[in-house]
């Protein structure tokens, strides 16, 4: 059995000034620190035995964080770079929904069949990390992982770990250090924290889909 922490990484300015980052390479903000601080402390409890990052720049600074909390290594993975929202990327949420209505309601009822101007599909980044996955769970098996993973691909990752399909991609756009505990074995959630604030809540054993 082996369980997989997927963990989204603290905020960016981007993600503070609801602007679609998609794979730009960001800081984490002021906030995003916290944040960050805060959900490797929350880590502590789960035995974390290795920590995999996305290559952008939160990703590896909340990777780092969680790794120095739980006595760990880390690795940076390039498959777990984040969705290219080609020509979207930068533009606030409410922009593309002003200027492209059609577009986003797409985005919103059909995710899988849209591919943001210059960009990736759904099935093109599922392509590059699903093998990858399969693979860190047959070398973890029995033990617990942690990947930190930008949104919206975080919200992808957990769909594969869980067989579920991606539902709104606007409603996982944002990153902000929160997490989630699957087996991926059984395809369940196990623990979770999805509190946005500066405080903890941890809900065992309920979905949060």
């Amino acid at each position: 059995m082996c369980n997989v922490v997927v963990v989204r990484p603290g905020a960016t300015a981007f993600d503070e000034q609801e602007r679609i980052k998609g794979s730009l390479d960001m800081p984490l903000s002021e906030n995003g620190v916290e944040q960050a601080h805060r959900v490797a402390s929350a880590m502590e409890k789960l035995s974390i035995r290795f920590v995999y990052s996305a290559p952008c720049e939160s990703a590896q600074s909340t990777a780092k964080e969680i790794a120095e909390h739980v006595q760990s290594k880390w690795k940076v993975c390039d498959c777990f770079r984040n969705l290219d929202h080609g020509l979207w990327e930068g533009k606030l949420i409410d922009e593309v929904k002003r200027q492209q209505p059609k577009l986003f309601r797409q985005v919103q009822e059909n995710p899988r069949s849209f591919c943001p101007p210059g960009g990736e599909t759904i099935a093109e980044a599922e392509a590059r990390v699903e093998k990858f996955l399969a693979k860190l769970c047959r070398k973890h098996a029995n033990e617990t992982i942690a990947v930190v993973i930008p949104e919206p691909l975080a919200t992808l990752v957990s769909n594969r770990l869980t067989e579920t399909d991606f539902d709104d991609m606007w409603k996982s756009e944002q990153d902000n250090g929160t997490w989630e505990m699957i087996d991926a074995d059984t395809h369940t959630y196990l623990e979770s924290d999805t509190s946005t604030s500066g405080s903890s809540a941890n809900n065992e054993a309920q979905p949060i889909r």
